[in-house]
């Protein structure tokens, strides 16, 4: 054969390529490596889904906040100044972090630790002027500040004790409430109408120191004032509360209620006592289209052990209001007593005065308003109020469909009861529904719908198989695979 056709030996060696060769093609390697793993990561960090698997969604801004969030046009920072032994510290860090995340680039995030970075907490005290002096979340926009203590991110169970456990965390509501604060640049007011006596004075203190600290979370101030002694109502109050008044207004106080009342964005909160002596306010009210009906709302039954009333009335709230939808699936307790309300929802002369009459609350079917409750066992006649007994009511003066025009309306909620706010009896529900009718009378609607979060502990029971068997898998199957995977590793490579 021709030397041309003949065809190489196997046993001939291939030339090896040139080194230089051989390090283009690594360099290109690793070049092409590392776009891909900064393309992957560019695209992950642009592009991410990200699930809340808490039983309680623990993590997951509300509705209302991301609403605000979306429309948020001025640069805010957070100053996270708390030490890390808080037993809050992971939920405030967790939250702060959504903030950051869905604030558009317009939230900044910092964590200051005061015990570790004494350095960086001299710095912000000198900033802003602040002592710091204990935990909180400080919110900053410009030159306006709010600084968020811890007590006022938590509930503490009921007591006296100094150690008392936490049970709820509020801490979006709180920093929700702070934003708007600082980013609107101004706290509004409610006058806390005093003067007209209390069931006690214990309860008067509770109701006084529960507005004030749903102001803090609202970002309102809580004010004092005696009607008696002005000749009318502040004209930078944004709106009156009048909780559990015993004595009646004056027909002169009466006539100061009317006119704010007739002003636009007028805002009052009421809390009836139906042991109080308010004829003058009742009337006001029935004018305005809520009737107090003077009766007591119970259910009476005869049982083995005697007969038995029940004052305290467990009820609903109604599914087509819009600013309590977030607690229609809720149901309260109002503890004490309470009076049924008669709404003139219907009533010709409050529609030509554009006067908007819905009920909020709703007493559970087997409760009736009863006239006659000081009896031993009452029973149904005709005298009394069959259900539905309505218990809590709001007012609109100057509403219309026009949602840009709603804001000059005057807003009116009034609860038949006046405990809702003591301190022994109040709920997280009750809480939320006060501060959800607060935000309705600001024209607030935007951040209504923020809940607390309850804090819960979760204890595991194993028995005595289940803990050997961890034991097992822990210390002797998971780390004896590895060992096996190893060898195997090994094995092959000495084979080679």
């Amino acid at each position: 054969m021709p030397d041309s056709e003949q065809t190489p030996s196997p046993s001939e060696k291939r030339p090896m390529p040139k080194r230089s060769g051989i390090g283009l093609n690594v360099a290109i390697q690793v070049i092409l490596a590392l776009a891909l793993f900064a393309g992957v990561n560019r695209l992950s960090w642009r592009y991410y889904a990200r699930w809340d698997l808490s039983p309680s969604q623990d993590y997951t801004l509300s509705e209302a906040s991301l609403n605000y969030l979306n429309g948020l046009s001025r640069d805010v920072q957070i100053f996270i100044v708390f030490g890390r032994d808080s037993k809050v510290y992971g939920e405030v860090q967790s939250l702060s972090e959504e903030y950051r995340i869905h604030g558009r680039q317009r939230i900044k995030v910092k964590s200051i630790d005061p015990v570790r970075d004494i350095e960086r907490a001299e710095q912000l005290k000198a900033d802003t002027g602040l002592s710091l002096a204990q935990n909180g979340v400080l919110i900053r926009c410009g030159s306006n500040k709010r600084f968020i203590t811890e007590e006022e991110l938590v509930v503490r169970e009921s007591g006296t004790s100094t150690n008392r456990r936490i049970i709820e965390f509020r801490g979006e509501d709180a920093i929700t409430s702070a934003l708007v604060s600082v980013v609107e640049g101004r706290i509004r007011r409610f006058y806390y109408v005093v003067g007209k006596g209390s069931r006690s004075d214990a309860a008067l203190s509770d109701a006084y120191s529960a507005a004030v600290d749903l102001g803090k979370q609202q970002n309102f101030e809580a004010i004092q004032v005696n009607l008696s002694e002005v000749t009318r109502v502040p004209p930078d109050a944004d709106g009156l509360l009048i909780l559990g008044p015993r004595y009646d207004f004056s027909e002169r106080e009466i006539a100061m209620l009317d006119d704010y009342w007739k002003t636009k964005r007028a805002g009052i909160f009421v809390m009836l006592d139906p042991g109080g002596e308010t004829g003058r306010l009742d009337a006001f009210l029935t004018m305005n289209g809520v009737r107090p009906r003077g009766d007591r709302v119970l259910v009476a039954e005869s049982s083995s052990t005697g007969a038995r009333k029940e004052f305290s009335v467990i009820a609903e709230f109604l599914k087509d209001v819009p600013y309590l939808r977030h607690l229609a699936s809720s149901a309260i307790t109002l503890a004490g007593q309470s009076e049924s309300l008669e709404l003139r929802d219907q009533d010709t002369a409050l529609k030509e005065q554009a006067i908007k009459v819905m009920p909020l609350i709703r007493a559970s079917p087997r409760y009736w308003g009863e006239r006659q409750y000081l009896e031993e066992l009452p029973v149904v006649d005709e005298e009394d109020t069959l259900p539905p007994i309505y218990l809590a009511a709001s007012i609109e003066r100057g509403a219309v469909t026009d949602e840009s025009q709603r804001a000059d309306s005057s807003r009116m909620v009034v609860v038949s009861n006046a405990t809702l706010l003591d301190k022994q009896t109040m709920l997280a529900v009750n809480r939320d529904f006060v501060s959800a009718g607060l935000n309705w009378l600001l024209n607030r609607e935007r951040l209504i719908g923020i809940t607390s979060k309850p804090k819960r502990s979760y204890r595991i029971q194993l028995t005595k198989r289940q803990h050997e068997l961890i034991f097992w898998v822990t210390s002797v199957t998971l780390p004896g695979i590895v060992l096996a995977l190893g060898f195997m590793v090994w094995a092959s490579r000495r084979a080679a």
